[in-house]
């Protein structure tokens, strides 16, 4: 695997794993990172990055959502989508510090688009949550290799 096909593979699958689609950008990372063959550094800002971009797609998204939230295709349940928007008016634009988390992280994202949060305040935030969770999860595959010779 050439390094710039792994680092474009853990973009999208990063990117994938900030929508409703099912995708594990942890087990890539981790992956990649087991290998040693890899920048650590780079593989977690690409990681970040796509999950980052990912959860923007969801937030322009939910911006449109009274639209299309009724559509077969939409990403995120009508029901995941009233359970996101009634945290997200109880403890506001700080709940965006959980977007990292399954299952009620990427309706998070959506419904801080619908619920118009600012766009800035909103990537601040998103790429806070979801760069710490990639930089302890690396920190964590690091340790358990033990020390590298």
């Amino acid at each position: 695997m050439t390094e710039l096909a792994a680092y474009a593979g853990l973009f999208a699958v990063a990117f994938v794993a900030a929508t409703i689609l099912p995708a594990q950008s942890e087990l890539a990372l981790v992956g990649l990172l087991l290998t040693g063959k890899f920048s650590p550094v780079l593989l977690i800002a690409v990681a970040a990055a796509g999950n980052i971009l990912g959860s923007c797609v969801n937030w322009l998204l939910g911006g449109f959502a009274e639209r299309f939230r009724d559509r077969k295709w939409f990403p995120v349940s009508a029901q995941a989508l009233d359970k996101a928007q009634g945290w997200y008016r109880r403890y506001g634009r700080w709940s965006l510090l959980l977007s990292w988390m399954p299952v009620i992280g990427d309706p998070l994202t959506v419904a801080a688009g619908f619920l118009r949060e600012p766009f800035w305040s909103f990537l601040v935030l998103v790429t806070i949550a979801k760069t710490v969770r990639y930089v302890l999860l690396a920190l964590g595959a690091l340790g358990a290799m033990g020390p590298v010779v």
